[in-house]
């Protein structure tokens, strides 16, 4: 009975060992993308913003309260034309007040000319003494001083009553105006800004990683995003010496040389640089998230047919604003994972989602 009671006891055992096995893990989904080019064109493409080359901002020069405004918003003006007036009141007094001031100067300084004659008369006869001359002589240089500069003033209030009339200093359109009658305003506070409509620019703003590829005087190619079919023509006029803190780019300005009456300031304008535009022969652009590093070297992961995902060692050359350049490495027809490349590990079966390549 004994090896009986052995055999009852293993018998749970065995039971307990014969466990079911887990079904492996289903493939977890990748996004991927498959190399159709060996070639890359390197052309530079950037997004600008009309602007006008010349925006004059313009205020009035003296105090004054608005008592008319002639424009507005989006008006063409010429050269001399009213835009705004002052109430002149006030300038007018002055202008009175300095005539006066004038005269009184004036008629000063005819009676000291008269007094000095006569005391030249009274020194001749030795009726008086040489000092007594003198102060008379003195009166006179300052009564000449003080009629110039009563005159200087009177002059200046006559300016003065001309600045109450804000007129235009140059041919364009009205972009900005802020003048209503009754408003108070101050010496120099902008009233209006007049834009030119005969120079047009466009800016755009470059990475720092292409500066290189920019240069003054180059041509570029336009299109608006309000009218894709028509091509404009440009030249470089202008590169920022500093990149922006903010964005780490540079503020390039082209000037638009065939502008028409459909660019309106602050449209959008694809801009490209053709004269600069290169080829990377055995190359191809691949996203950046799409390139990690493993002990000093850039990989990929590539997709075999069977689904599998290896990591691939792969030459990177420049990094661009929409990827980086594989100079070599990958081969036509390869397809990569291009998201979640960091959590994939080699042999790992996946099901690929196809993502269009940029």
């Amino acid at each position: 009975m004994r090896p009986l009671h052995l055999g009852l006891l293993a018998l749970p055992l065995l039971v307990a060992c014969d466990k079911p096995v887990e079904a492996p893990p289903p493939p977890r989904p990748a996004l991927v993308m498959k190399i159709t080019e060996t070639a890359t064109n390197t052309e530079m493409s950037l997004v600008g913003r009309v602007q006008p080359r010349y925006e004059s901002a313009q205020g009035f020069r003296i105090n004054g309260k608005i008592i008319e405004r002639r424009v507005e918003v989006g008006a063409k003006v010429s050269k001399g034309q009213v835009i705004a007036r002052l109430d002149a009141t006030d300038s007018q007094l002055n202008v009175a007040a300095a005539a006066a001031e004038v005269a009184s100067a004036e008629a000063s300084h005819a009676l000291a000319v008269a007094e000095v004659l006569r005391q030249r008369q009274l020194f001749a006869k030795k009726f008086i003494s040489a000092s007594a001359l003198d102060i008379h002589e003195a009166e006179l240089k300052a009564s000449s001083a003080r009629l110039a500069k009563v005159k200087a003033q009177a002059n200046i209030s006559g300016n003065q009553s001309q600045y109450t009339t804000l007129t235009a200093d140059r041919d364009g359109v009205v972009s900005f105006i802020q003048a209503e009658p009754g408003q108070v305003v101050q010496a120099g506070s902008i009233i209006v800004k007049i834009a030119d409509t005969r120079t047009v620019d466009v800016l755009v703003s470059v990475p720092e990683s292409r500066m290189a590829e920019v240069k003054l005087n180059a041509p570029v190619y336009l299109k608006m995003w309000a009218d894709q079919q028509k091509l404009y023509t440009g030249k470089v006029r202008e590169i920022a010496p500093e990149a922006d803190t903010a964005t780490r780019t540079f503020d390039v300005r082209i000037t638009l040389e065939n502008a028409d009456t459909s660019v309106k300031f602050g449209m959008t304008a694809g801009v490209k640089f053709p004269s600069l535009a290169t080829e990377t022969a055995g190359g191809v652009i691949v996203p950046s998230r799409a390139v990690t590093a493993s002990n000093g070297k850039s990989q990929v992961w590539v997709l075999l047919e069977d689904h599998t995902v290896h990591a691939r060692d792969v030459q990177t050359g420049a990094f661009r604003e929409d990827g980086v350049v594989i100079s070599s490495g990958l081969n036509t027809g390869e397809t990569i994972a291009v998201a979640g490349v960091h959590t994939l590990t080699e042999n790992q079966l996946v099901r690929p989602v196809l993502e269009t390549q940029p």
